[in-house]
């Protein structure tokens, strides 16, 4: 399975954002040629989140893509769009303390979404292994942790741990 990460979004700078739906930024093609020349060859089925950054990418691919919600972003809940510096501490502490676990005011814990991730992942394996093709996702920084963590046999604390990127091209 070959995970790819978006390209640079537009206005991401500083701001909390999961499924906020950015755009991509000016120089997407350079950006999404580079991604191209980075993955090996061969038959894939192609997969991606259905986040606009997520989409224009896996639209590059040269596949017919199947656009699937198990792969957005972590949900931040009353926090998605919000600047950072602009969260009361006293509300992003136990987040930051404990991210697996903790939940953003109406969004989901990790442990939320790598269960989704990894229920994506198990399907997209049957089919692939049906169809004798790889499957190839376009997604977010939060699903690839967290199906490399549980690949690599890491606890899901260890996610931030994996360098993922913008563009960058992961193996499971």
């Amino acid at each position: 399975m070959i995970l790819v990460r978006h390209t640079t979004p537009a206005g991401a700078e500083g701001r909390c954002y999961g499924r906020l739906d950015l755009p991509v930024i000016e120089s997407f093609e350079t950006e999404a040629a580079q991604v191209v020349a980075a993955l090996p060859p061969g038959a894939k089925r192609i997969y991606s989140s259905p986040s606009l950054r997520c989409r224009l990418l896996a639209e590059r691919l040269g596949a017919p893509v199947t656009l699937d919600e198990r792969l957005l972003e972590l949900d931040f809940g009353a926090w998605e769009g919000v600047r950072w510096d602009a969260i009361p501490r006293d509300l992003l502490a136990p987040w930051c303390d404990d991210f697996v676990h903790a939940r953003p005011p109406g969004g989901e814990t990790f442990v939320e979404l790598a269960a989704r991730a990894e229920d994506f992942a198990a399907a997209a394996e049957a089919i692939a292994r049906s169809e004798g093709v790889e499957p190839l996702i376009v997604t977010h920084s939060g699903v690839i942790r967290a199906l490399l963590t549980r690949a690599r046999g890491l606890p899901l604390s260890a996610a931030f741990d994996l360098d993922v990127p913008y563009g960058s091209v992961h193996h499971r």
